[in-house]
């Protein structure tokens, strides 16, 4: 009679741990085991990498957004208290800072002309810590139109 591991020693002989046609495994000394965890958390970094510059954008559109607005605003604030005997630059900068930006120049030309400059921080994905993002600026004039000048919508 043969034994389960065919040696027909009556079982004295070592069984085979893999029957026929089983798929074996990789040696413990493989060069390329634990590539795939390596592929994984590289494929994971680069999309992180790639959402924190996305974030960044977002947070540089924002504050780009914010300033023009600000400046804006601020320009038509000043224009309408240099119009109605205010000081015009004082209440730009009011109004600059309640629209969540810092006034860095306003200037006052004739005709009832007001100019301002704004600026807003850009705050990225790491908080107040993201200050390489740096700052927008922008700029808005408000007040009467120069004599003789006409505003074509198709030029611009």
């Amino acid at each position: 009679m043969r034994s389960v591991d065919g040696s027909g020693r009556g079982g004295a002989g070592r069984r085979d741990p893999w029957p026929r046609g089983a798929a074996r495994a990789r040696p413990r000394n493989d060069p390329e085991r634990g590539a795939g965890t390596v592929l994984v958390l590289g494929i994971v970094a680069a999309a992180l990498l790639l959402a924190v510059g996305i974030a960044a954008l977002g947070a540089a559109q924002s504050a780009r957004g914010t300033a023009q607005a600000a400046a804006d605003l601020g320009a038509i604030a000043g224009a309408t208290a240099l119009r109605d005997g205010f000081d015009p630059c004082g209440t730009a900068g009011a109004a600059v800072a309640r629209n969540g930006a810092e006034i860095v120049s306003c200037e006052v030309f004739g005709g009832g002309v007001v100019r301002v400059v704004a600026t807003c921080a850009a705050v990225g994905p790491a908080g107040e810590l993201g200050g390489a993002l740096g700052s927008a600026r922008a700029t808005a004039r408000a007040g009467p139109r120069e004599k003789g000048v006409t505003w074509n919508p198709n030029e611009s």
